[in-house]
């Protein structure tokens, strides 16, 4: 049988990319996104593609309750068997700028890890009971080894880096795989915010098609590239004030999000 996948921020970026890519297989989807415009369209897209079946729903992941329905409805339909926690937003500072602003703050966390639990969390028990499935948690590099110019992000980042390997242990007994995702510059509509030297950027539909193989074989962490999640690695090894003194040197904007929280 085909897999059945739930996908958040699926209206753009790797979330749309993984939607695709699973449509190829004829996969069952369940896409979740706040732009109902492009989440149809990359509804559109996947049926076109092969899917059978996409499912759209707009949803604000920082909603717990409307989350929980939400997830608990769609499998009850039919089991999801991967569920993908992609949505997330970026904030950062921009060159002069010392404080970030602290709604935007608030707003970033509770979509980027808030969100993350409000996505996973509602169908760990079913999965548990069907010692099946799999759940992937997308990170980032910003999680690996701090950035001074996005000092929330890789904050929210390595919440869910952690999180997701508690869980990975915490589940592998009951037949639910863990996967955390961490991938480098990915070229999408959030990342092309960014002024910065992206090194090693890839398209978006080669990110999922490194994730998608990934997935399959149950991989704990699917980092790419890895030549730089290695380095980054490594730079956490090394003397903090070096590495934060190396990091200075690169000219780096990371616009702040539209998003505001409570402060």
């Amino acid at each position: 049988m085909t897999p059945r996948l739930l996908i958040t921020g699926a209206s753009s970026g790797i979330g749309r990319a993984l939607a695709i890519a699973y449509a190829r297989e004829g996969a069952s989807l369940v896409l979740l996104g706040r732009d109902r415009a492009r989440l149809e369209e990359t509804a559109k897209a996947a049926l076109a593609a092969g899917a059978g079946g996409a499912e759209t729903y707009v949803a604000d992941v920082r909603d717990r309750e409307a989350m929980a329905r939400l997830v608990r409805d769609a499998h009850d339909k039919r089991p999801i068997d991967i569920l993908v926690a992609n949505a997330g937003v970026a904030t950062g500072l921009a060159p002069g700028q010392i404080m970030e602003t602290p709604e935007a703050v608030r707003a970033m966390l509770a979509i980027n890890v808030g969100g993350v639990f409000n996505t996973v969390e509602p169908i760990l028990t079913q999965m548990c009971e069907r010692k099946s499935g799999a759940i992937a948690i997308v990170g980032s590099m910003a999680g690996v080894r701090s950035l001074p110019y996005s000092p929330s992000y890789c904050a929210a980042k390595a919440a869910t880096h952690m999180w997701a390997d508690s869980l990975r242990g915490r589940l592998a007994p009951h037949g639910v795989s863990v996967s955390l995702i961490v991938p480098g510059f990915v070229k999408t509509p959030m990342s092309a915010r960014t002024k910065s030297w992206q090194p090693g950027a890839i398209s978006d539909e080669q990110a999922a098609q490194i994730i998608k193989r990934g997935l399959a074989r149950r991989r704990p962490v699917i980092a790419f590239p890895r030549s730089m999640y290695y380095a980054m690695r490594f730079f956490s090894l090394l003397p903090p004030g070096l590495v934060d003194g190396v990091m200075r040197r690169f000219h780096v904007e990371v616009p702040e999000t539209a998003e505001r929280g409570e402060s």
